[in-house]
């Protein structure tokens, strides 16, 4: 061990800091350990009595984040069937800490609690109760989740992107949600997602050419390549500004997207880094408060930048009195709107959004259209390259709705891609790019004889809900089939929700698919794709979103010479 020589030896006070955090660590794993044995001995649930005694299950499952347990192995934890307390009932309880979770992974149990598709009818759901004879039945309403306007909240583990989204459309709750919903719903218009077809395929012509490289070269995580990608087209479409970051990965604002994602899948995955005051004492929090200074810093400057530039249009606009021919001109000029221009709009509507409003809902449109879309199109894209006969056919849909194979895609093409669409559809079935939807119950919740308590997080397993062997034969088959017209027919509500449903389901879904379709049909259009891993070799990681350990490692070949 190296010695400390004077000039280096800490100052007195900086030894009593450091000495508070080491005991304020130790006590922290000294009370993690006491629960676990606490918990897991069967001393905590078990002996509860009323509403949590009830709940299902025979023998609490305990989910406690540690270090000696690897992320791998909390996700295994929370998709095996050993550990879902019987996969055919897909329910089970867990404890996260002293946080009880509810976890769903069955359309049929989901369809008693979460009454997915508003417009269905309320149905009675029977309880056998007793003995002898025909027994006694018990009859409850569902209590609807999802579908809810009273558990619209998100779970506590929304709470970490606080300091970076505020409180936008993903973390708010109640009238302001209400309140942002209704502003931002007419912003993903189908007009407007038109608008932004052009962004899609430039960005995506940028990825096809960078990919040119690896032309038969050695296998390479495609990964790394979508997600520049996709960062840009968000950027430019949220925004309307170039971050270029698949020229330029090495920029302060991509290091800081990347970093700060990171940063709150490190805190949701460690129990003692959750409490604000210990978070507080990691060198985390100081890159975190960095990363925020920097993407706030941003995201202020191009809103201040923009609304000048507005300003000064509308000013050009009434000297020149231009006669506007219909709503594709909005400020003098072609109306390519960037997510940020519609808000600004929306504000001198006579909506009330201030510059943080409207900052908070931009950083939102960023986060939430950048990593889920990005895993959508490599998963999408090994599924195919693993697949040869089934990309052979997708190329051939292309070849016949595009004819000629240089021209742009319209938004009539987009509609044509029905088998692509079919593809893309699977791919998020078999990975979906969030594999669980969390929200926090504020009311007390009746499934059946059991009562699940307020303030419980219901976990829906998204991940483990798509495999249910009822609504789709051979589950873990890559079949676009699934996904065909007839095949949906009579098909449960609850059993694809890839982008949730209800109330808070995913407001931009149109516009992930879009992008999503146009990045796929470039690369296609261009490279033959051969996936290297096989799908039982990769380990699956379940963050922010699903994606594997090692990446997606992909060859590529060149369609025409």
């Amino acid at each position: 061990m190296r010695s400390i020589s004077f000039s280096e030896r800490p100052s007195e006070r900086e030894l009593n800091a450091r000495c508070g955090k080491v005991t304020g660590g130790v006590s922290c794993v000294v009370f993690v350990e006491l629960f676990t044995r606490l918990v897991s001995g069967g001393l905590v649930y078990p002996r509860g009595d009323g509403v949590v005694r009830g709940w299902l299950g025979a023998k609490p499952w305990v989910l406690l984040y540690k270090s000696t347990v690897a992320e791998v192995e909390l996700f295994a934890r929370l998709t095996g069937s050993t550990t879902l307390w019987g996969i055919h009932r897909g329910v089970n309880k867990a404890w996260m800490g002293t946080t009880p979770y509810l976890m769903l992974s069955k359309p049929a149990m989901l369809e008693l609690i979460l009454a997915l598709a508003l417009h269905l009818q309320p149905s009675f759901i029977s309880s056998k109760r007793g003995g002898g004879g025909q027994g006694n039945y018990e009859t409850y309403y569902p209590k609807p989740i999802l579908a809810s306007n009273k558990n619209i909240e998100k779970s506590q583990d929304y709470a970490y992107l606080r300091p970076w989204l505020g409180t936008g459309l993903l973390t708010s709750s109640g009238k302001k949600w209400h309140t942002r919903r209704k502003i931002l719903t007419p912003t993903f218009h189908f007009k407007i997602l038109e608008d932004f077809l052009d962004v899609f395929q430039e960005q995506s012509d940028i990825l096809v050419k960078k990919l040119k490289h690896k032309v038969g070269k050695d296998p390479f995580n495609i990964f790394h390549y979508v997600t520049l990608c996709t960062l840009d087209i968000i950027c430019e479409t949220a925004m309307g500004r170039s971050v270029n970051a698949q020229g330029d990965s090495d920029s302060q604002y991509v290091k800081a997207i990347y970093e700060i994602s990171s940063i709150v899948q490190c805190r949701q995955a460690k129990m003692w880094l959750q409490p604000d005051w210990l978070f507080k004492m990691t060198s985390l929090s100081n890159k975190h408060d960095n990363c925020v200074k920097i993407l706030h810093g941003f995201s202020n400057k191009v809103i201040r930048e923009r609304k000048e530039e507005i300003r000064r249009q509308k000013e050009e606009e009434l000297c020149s009195a231009p006669p506007a021919e219909d709503d594709a001109h909005i400020y003098g000029r072609k109306k390519r709107l960037a997510f940020l221009d519609l808000l600004i709009e929306a504000s001198q509507d006579g909506a009330v959004l201030c510059n943080e409003d409207i900052r908070e809902e931009v950083d939102t449109f960023m986060f939430e259209g950048h990593d889920t879309t990005s895993a959508a199109i490599c998963w999408a894209l090994y599924l195919l390259g693993s697949h040869p006969a089934i990309q052979d056919r997708v190329v051939e849909e292309l070849n016949y709705v595009l004819g000629d194979y240089d021209r742009r895609l319209v938004m009539k093409d987009f509609q044509n891609l029905k088998y692509l669409e079919c593809c893309i559809k699977e791919a998020l079935r078999l990975y979906p790019s969030v594999p669980f939807i969390a929200r926090q119950l504020k009311q007390d919740v009746k499934i059946a004889h059991y009562t699940i308590p307020a303030g419980t997080t219901a976990l829906i397993v998204t991940y483990m809900l798509h495999r249910n062997p009822e609504y789709f034969p051979e589950p873990e088959k890559f079949n676009p089939d699934h996904f065909l017209p007839e095949n949906c027919l009579g098909r449960h509500p609850y059993a694809y929700i890839p982008f949730s449903a209800g109330p808070r389901n995913c407001i931009g879904q149109k516009f992930a698919l879009l992008e999503e379709k146009a990045v796929i049909a470039a690369v296609l259009r261009n490279y033959r794709v051969e996936a290297v891993d096989r799908r039982e070799d990769l380990t699956l990681l379940g963050e922010l979103i699903l994606r594997p350990k090692h990446g997606l490692n992909i060859r590529i070949q060149p369609r025409r010479s």
